[in-house]
């Protein structure tokens, strides 16, 4: 017995086309880039953690935070040199040892473990989130190569609300690295299975722009401090302070 036919008219053709062009998790037609990799900090302000260490040592909160964050650093730097590999939640709290005696300040156990209990729920800065969003809703994949331990960047991300705007957290833990070590960067390429060129790193330290320049990654350097770029023959395809120069970089005219 035939089918009756069913007439196709040009609305239904329009509709039909519409949806078969929805995206289902995968990024959409046009985009220059098929993953972007954040370090944390272009997502997470370092400084919230002032609070906390003023709380701890009343008046010496914003120094005491700057001397941690930097010796923190020096830290993984002098690991990556010496190939003395431990982890940066390890790294974070020798940081902070140093700078409390440092500066002669006490550290009992209770502070100790409040500080570092601070390094786990940073605070977004105020464009973060609704970038993540459209970034997410783009379809581009939103990774992490970041020297944060995988639990330190879960806690944060987890403590947002944010943890779902995220397709992998990639700590250079995996391989016992830390940035600017190209072996770190490659995490990147290594878990998404994507070219070089299909991805961009959003880099927060001119230090970690000039890194992932010379890996070989499309950088864009927020830099949220406007700070001038480091003075190394190598620099960020583009900057701005904030998250919507990263935007308009990523998805062009759209």
């Amino acid at each position: 017995m035939k089918r009756p036919f069913v007439p196709v008219t040009i609305t239904a053709v329009i509709l039909l086309i519409s949806l078969s062009g929805q995206s289902s998790g995968q990024e959409k037609p046009g985009l220059r880039f098929r993953a972007i990799a954040f370090d944390y900090f272009v997502i997470f302000d370092q400084n919230s953690i002032i609070p906390e260490t003023d709380k701890a040592f009343p008046g010496k909160g914003a120094e005491f935070a700057r001397m941690w964050r930097s010796k923190q650093f020096d830290y993984c730097f002098l690991q990556s040199i010496t190939h003395q590999h431990t982890d940066f939640f390890r790294v974070t709290e020798d940081a902070l040892i140093y700078t409390a005696k440092a500066l002669n300040l006490p550290l009992p156990d209770e502070t100790r473990k409040r500080l570092m209990n601070a390094y786990l729920m940073l605070k977004p800065w105020p464009d973060a989130v609704t970038a993540l969003r459209r970034l997410k809703a783009s379809g581009i994949r939103i990774i992490t190569i970041s020297n944060f331990t995988r639990n330190m960047l879960k806690a944060n991300a987890t403590a947002a609300g944010i943890a779902d705007l995220f397709d992998d957290l990639i700590s250079t833990e995996e391989n016992d690295t830390y940035k600017p070590e190209p072996k770190a960067y490659e995490l990147g390429m290594k878990t998404t299975g994507l070219k070089k060129e299909e991805i961009i790193f959003a880099a927060f330290g001119g230090w970690d722009a000039y890194g992932a320049k010379s890996f070989g990654y499309t950088t864009y350097w927020v830099n949220r401090f406007n700070l001038p770029a480091e003075e190394l023959g190598v620099k960020a395809d583009q900057t701005s302070t904030g998250m919507d120069g990263l935007l308009t970089f990523v998805f062009g005219n759209q």
